[in-house]
């Protein structure tokens, strides 16, 4: 069971890194079609250059997380408010069709935390 949960956490953080990796560059390089999908929504330049360098940081804490895994859960966090963000901007916009990488953002940020051994949340 312990090894189930190993590699389901590592995929859910693989996952997380090339997802909001790209997204993030995508973003951040001003790809035509990214900026036209994120005009389409609403957000302008600044905006869409704004977030993608937000998440550009959270998937840089994310690989230095390898190392300091306070900064890789505090990462995670980070990256899953962009990640509902999205998830709701598109069900807004009622994109029903390609909602599905935010959902699995959503899905892969609360695996990563909850099978993490260096997270604990107390409330």
């Amino acid at each position: 069971m312990k090894k189930i949960k190993s590699v389901a956490h590592w995929i859910a953080y693989g996952y997380l890194i090339y997802v909001m990796g790209y997204a993030s560059l995508f973003k951040v390089f001003q790809k035509q079609s990214m900026m036209e999908n994120m005009s389409n929504f609403g957000f302008g330049k600044v905006w869409t250059l704004f977030i993608g360098y937000s998440e550009l940081l959270g998937v840089i804490g994310l690989i230095v997380g390898f190392w300091l895994h306070q900064v890789k859960n505090l990462s995670t966090i980070w990256l899953f408010f962009f990640a509902v963000g999205a998830l709701m901007v598109h069900f807004a916009h009622n994109d029903y069709e390609h909602f599905y990488e935010a959902l699995y953002c959503c899905i892969a940020c609360v695996t990563t935390l909850t099978l993490d051994k260096n997270f604990r949340l107390i409330l």
